[in-house]
């Protein structure tokens, strides 16, 4: 699986592009930090910019249009079109969605911004973990983990995207932000993270398990509680005053849906070398001559084997060997 994973992280634009995005656009909102779009009277969030144009030609254009018009701005290089594009989709897909009610709560006493990383912190304990973004206070868990930080616009304590390249492939744990979806740093850094239990977070996830088949092993997004009030903080600038009383965090484990897959294909592939074992046996006591024609395939499987059983070893550490304080 790891394979696909490789090849298949810029598919994720089709994967949101294949949604059933019926409705039409009754609002749209962008503010200092989260923009909305409202369909079918559900609202979809995606982090704003934090830069300002005067130049938007579609301005006073957007209510009425199609959900799935605006949707295809999600493969537009223009960030502003991305933007309202993935909050258009996850109006969506996130509205009554199947996942939400099997996802688990985050209450912690931490605050908001940090609330993910105190949910993970007894399974990234002593864990190389990577974070693509500064989020204020993450200092306070680096006596905890090897913690490093990489960020656009680096800080005295961060490193530059460019680390992304050498660190993420080195990671046990990788937090990444869901703004990467729309500002297309998804693929490439979900592909370095291949190898690492990979969190994709904030209010701008969408809630879908096929996002395991990039690589994804947790989806730590929200689920709104009151939308009129969510539409309020957002128009007064509002950034992490929507997880008083607007929002609330939820964690889902899609990799449970991946260690099902391992173990069915595990089992296929030992059944499948069985039986070439089998055929190589008759093979040799035939007295043929030369090597056993599907020799190739036997270490093929060999290879994969190893690969897989890595993997699934690698996601059952991340959910049943916790490091414990004591």
């Amino acid at each position: 699986m790891n394979s696909i994973v490789t090849n298949k992280t810029d598919q994720i634009y089709q994967l949101l592009l294949d949604q059933n995005l019926e409705g039409q656009i009754e609002e749209a909102m962008i503010g200092l930090t989260w923009s909305y779009s409202q369909v079918n009277q559900n609202l979809g969030l995606s982090m704003s910019l934090g830069k300002q144009t005067r130049t938007l030609p579609w301005s006073g254009t957007l209510r009425g249009r199609s959900a799935k018009s605006v949707a295809e701005w999600i493969t537009s290089w223009n960030s502003y079109e991305a933007n309202i594009a993935m909050a258009t989709i996850n109006a969506v897909v996130n509205a009554n969605n199947p996942m939400l009610p099997k996802t688990e709560v985050i209450s912690n006493s931490a605050p908001a911004n940090l609330s993910v990383f105190e949910y993970f912190l007894p399974r990234i304990r002593n864990k190389r973990v990577v974070v693509v973004g500064r989020y204020p206070g993450l200092e306070a868990y680096e006596a905890h983990c090897d913690l490093t930080v990489i960020e656009k616009m680096p800080g005295d304590n961060d490193l530059p995207d460019q680390a992304a390249e050498f660190l993420i492939p080195q990671a046990d744990w990788v937090f990444l932000t869901a703004t990467s979806i729309p500002n297309k740093t998804f693929p490439r850094l979900a592909k370095l993270a291949s190898d690492a239990n990979l969190v994709l977070m904030g209010p701008t996830v969408p809630w879908l398990c096929e996002l395991s088949e990039f690589g994804v092993d947790f989806l730590a997004g929200i689920k709104i509680s009151d939308s009129e009030q969510l539409k309020q903080t957002i128009a007064e600038g509002g950034g992490t005053r929507i997880f008083e009383n607007a929002v609330q965090y939820h964690v889902a484990d899609l990799g449970e849906t991946e260690m099902n897959w391992y173990k069915t294909a595990i089992s296929d592939l030992v059944v499948k070398q069985e039986n070439l074992k089998h055929e190589m046996d008759l093979w040799y006591s035939c007295l043929n001559n030369g090597r056993f024609p599907h020799t190739h395939e036997l270490v093929h499987i060999d290879e994969e084997l190893s690969a897989f059983d890595s993997r699934f070893k690698r996601l059952w550490d991340a959910r049943y060997n916790c490091d414990i304080a004591v």
